[in-house]
């Protein structure tokens, strides 16, 4: 539990201080000095304003986190930049994702059969096409079938069709989220 109030806060000030906020302090915490990765997501009134993430750990956790936040509030391409005055309007929520897990598949029907419904996340590859659904998706799209279709989408390929050579991966995350905005 403390650990999702520490990276929610953290991210919460990483964005803060972009928006002239004070300067962000990375807790001494130890486990924020090791090698993580995560997605951070903000909601503006219950709807998606932004989310980046990590795939897979290539720096420190806090680093990872405070990057990420920064990018989801002012990156993320489908959105305009967060505005000061939105800042208090936006919950925010952190994925912590365990490592990539290469599933051996060679068919659509395989790749279904080893899906874990409501746990899995999946990164997606075929030649430099690539999607990634953190496991929260399942959330809005329960079924397996329509889970994978819209991962393959999202990739760049046809909704209904498995080529030759597609990688895929799992994974699993802890997930925590500010709590709901009361108006």
């Amino acid at each position: 539990m403390m650990r999702g109030v520490t990276l929610l806060a953290l991210a919460r000030a990483a964005v803060a201080e972009t928006l002239d906020g004070p300067q962000v302090q990375v807790p001494s915490e130890p486990w924020l000095a090791e090698p993580g990765a995560c997605f951070v997501t903000l909601r503006k009134g219950g709807e998606l304003r932004g989310c980046i993430g990590s795939i897979e750990a290539h720096r420190s956790l806090g680093e990872d986190l405070v990057q990420n936040a920064r990018n989801a509030a002012h990156n993320d391409p489908r959105f305009s930049p967060l505005q000061r005055n939105e800042l208090d309007l936006v919950r925010f929520e952190v994925s912590l994702l365990t490592p990539l897990e290469r599933l051996e598949v060679h068919s659509r029907e395989e790749a279904l059969e080893k899906l874990r419904p409501g746990v899995d996340g999946l990164l997606l590859q075929w030649g430099t096409h690539r999607g990634v659904f953190i496991p929260k998706m399942w959330q809005q799209l329960p079924k397996p079938e329509e889970f994978l279709g819209f991962l393959l989408r999202k990739a760049g390929l046809p909704s209904k069709e498995w080529r030759s050579g597609t990688r895929l991966w799992r994974f699993s995350a802890q997930d925590w989220a500010e709590p709901e905005l009361r108006n």
